[in-house]
Order: structure tokens, then sequence, then C-alpha cells
């Protein structure tokens, strides 16, 4: 492909990522009334320089990530964090487009990148959720005996609220311990004697296919933590990038100066693990969601006014959410990448875990030669 054509289209894919992206939030930005002219109008008076520096550092913990799965793979042969961090940045922006559907795609174009084990990268998938699960319930716990009652809203909805998410992160605990104990399972019985017995489960299919190879995937993502080093590292690359990740939530707020106080960081540890756990808290006549759990906690919890709520909320959202397309578009129309060839590698995957296998790296690779073919 000429140059003066490639950045041609990388200039179309920079602008339809934009245009998609207002259109993605226009339908589901509508939170308590939420307007463009209300948004605009609160995003007037914010300190753009700390949006800035919140948007640079989305792009921090994603290199954080990459930097775990690089630790993680490194047993199964060399893994080259530039490709990792593309695969990943490429991933996100397959889950922003595609929905759940894009899942697959992270784990198998790192596979293809460096021409790894395609069911070992699904178990350092599975590894890195389980991590990112423990995180959550740590930071939920922490946040929420952190805080202090006085920043809080006392009214009855709000004390309502609070309860309804240390309940939540009650059950978190519960499912963590049993995350734990199936760990300890698997390093003193071993995965494979569980995966000879779910062997049959393989040949029937559909749902049953799927669970023998989530837990085939399990014991391959096991293999990546074979010290009490590697735990370590493991726990730090977590703890750094949602550490990270909380001081992307306080800025965010903090630039719309609302309540004219700071804003604390354990306040930002508390919303981001209340987003995080707000699909486990169910309320009456409300619906789920990320921007809708933001908005409940700055409103609800911290009394916030619905307009800067709203506003924040959306922001967060596009901020640590969706912007990463607006470089993940342009990168895979410069890796030859395009998003029906990445849907039909995610639907292709979603069927051979139906059979109890993964893709493997000629269908990966058949894929991308079917991208580069078209005209």
């Amino acid at each position: 492909m000429r140059p003066a054509l490639k950045k041609i289209l990388l200039l179309i894919a920079g602008v339809v990522v934009i245009a998609a992206l207002l259109y993605h939030t226009r339908r589901s930005a509508m939170l308590a009334g939420f307007s463009w002219q209300k948004f605009s109008a609160e995003l007037k008076d914010a300190n753009f320089a700390l949006l800035a520096l919140s948007l640079a550092t989305i792009f921090v913990s994603y290199a954080i990530r990459a930097l775990r799965w690089q630790r993680f793979a490194r047993y199964m042969g060399r893994a080259r964090f530039k490709n990792i961090y593309s695969a990943t940045i490429i991933g996100f922006t397959s889950i922003f487009l595609l929905g759940r559907a894009g899942e697959p795609v992270r784990p198998l174009l790192i596979a293809r990148k460096d021409r790894l084990s395609v069911a070992g990268n699904f178990g350092v998938y599975v590894l890195e959720r389980i991590f990112d699960a423990a995180a959550t319930v740590v930071m939920a716990a922490v946040a929420l005996v952190m805080i202090a009652p006085g920043s809080l809203n006392t009214s009855e909805r709000g004390i309502n609220m609070l309860r309804d998410a240390r309940l939540a992160g009650w059950a978190l605990f519960g499912g963590l311990l049993v995350v734990v104990a199936l760990l300890i399972y698997f390093r003193l019985r071993g995965a494979h004697t569980l995966g000879a017995r779910l062997g049959v489960w393989r040949k029937r299919g559909g749902w049953r296919g799927r669970l023998a190879t989530l837990t085939a995937g399990f014991g391959e993502g096991l293999q990546a933590i074979r010290s009490f080093g590697d735990l370590l590292v493991a726990i730090f690359y977590t703890a750094l990038h949602w550490l990270v990740m909380a001081f992307v939530y306080l800025w965010i707020i903090e630039s719309f100066r609302v309540g004219g106080r700071p804003f604390e960081f354990r306040g930002a540890l508390l919303v981001l693990a209340f987003t995080m756990v707000g699909s486990v808290v169910q309320l009456p006549a409300v619906g789920g969601g990320m921007q809708l759990s933001t908005f409940l906690v700055l409103s609800v919890i911290f009394g916030m006014a619905s307009e800067p709520a709203a506003a924040i909320a959306i922001t967060i959202w596009i901020i640590s959410f969706a912007a990463v397309s607006v470089v993940g578009v342009p990168l895979l129309v410069h890796e030859g990448w395009s998003m029906g060839a990445l849907r039909d590698l995610a639907r292709e995957e979603e069927a051979d875990e139906e059979r109890g296998k993964h893709v493997s790296l000629r269908g990966v690779d058949a894929a991308k030669r079917s991208t580069e073919t078209k005209p």
C-alpha cells in the first residue's frame, strides 16, 4: 500500500472513530435527563489539563496490562512488549465496537503476532481476569473502610445504596474465596486431572464444551505462575494498574471542580470500585451499566447534583473505555485488519469454544489473509 494512501485511510479511520464515539455516547448518555447542552455547560469550565493528563494516563494503564501479560506469557516463548501492547489496544477497541463478542480478539492477536500457543494465551486471559476480580474486591473493601462518613450523603437513599454496595462487595469476596480454593486445588491436584474428567464434555459441545474450554484455559493460565516471585510480580502489576486507574478517576472528577473543595483519593477509589461492582448491585426500577453506576455513586452516595454527576460519568466512560478506539481503529488499518475480519474471527472462536477448543493459528492467519486480499 502506498504511504500517501495509507495516510488518507488513517485520516478517514480517525474521523470515522470520532463520529462513532459521539454516536455511541449519544445513545448511552441518557442519564437523569442528560443532554448535550447540559454536558457542554459543565464541560466549559472543566480543567482540560487534568482531562488531557487522564487521557494520556489511560494509555499508560494499557502498557501496564501489556507488561503483566508479557510476564504471564514468558514460559510460552518470546513475547514482545510492542506486539502485546498493540494487540491490547486493538483488543479493547474491538470490545468497544463489537461488545462482548470482541473479547477473544486480544489473546488471538497476541498468539498470532509472537507465534505463541492460542490455548496458552486464553489461559493468560483467564488468569488476568482472576487477578482483576481480586483487585476489585480488595479495592472495594479498602474504599468502604477508608471513606470518611462526613463526605457522604446522609440521606436514606445514600445510606441504602452504600449498604447494597457493601453487600455486593461481600458477594464478590465470597466469589474470590471460591477462586482461591480452586487455585489451591489446581496446584495440589493438577489441572490435567480435572481436564481429563471434562474430556467427555468437550465431545458433547454446547455449554459443557464451553465450560471444558474455560477449565482448560484456567489450567493453562496457572502455568504462568510457577514461583512465589511470579506471584509477587503479578500482584505488583495488578496493584499498579488499578492505582493508576484510581488516579484517572480522581483527576476527571477534580477537573469539574464540583463543590469547591478537593475530591479525596479514597472517594475516587470508592467511585472506581462502585463502578466495577455496579452490575452486582440491584436497585428497584434502576438499570445497570458503567455510566449509570458512576452516576449513582456520585449523585446518591456523595450527594452531587445530577448535571455534574452525569457529565463526570460520561467523561469517565469516554476516557477510560471509549477513547482507546481513536488509536485502535487507525492501528487496525495500519496493520491491515478490518472490523469485519475481527468479527468473523470472534465468531469462529465462539463456535470452536462450544466444541471444546480454540481457533488455531492457521485460522487466525487465514482471517488476516482474507483482509489483505480484499481490494
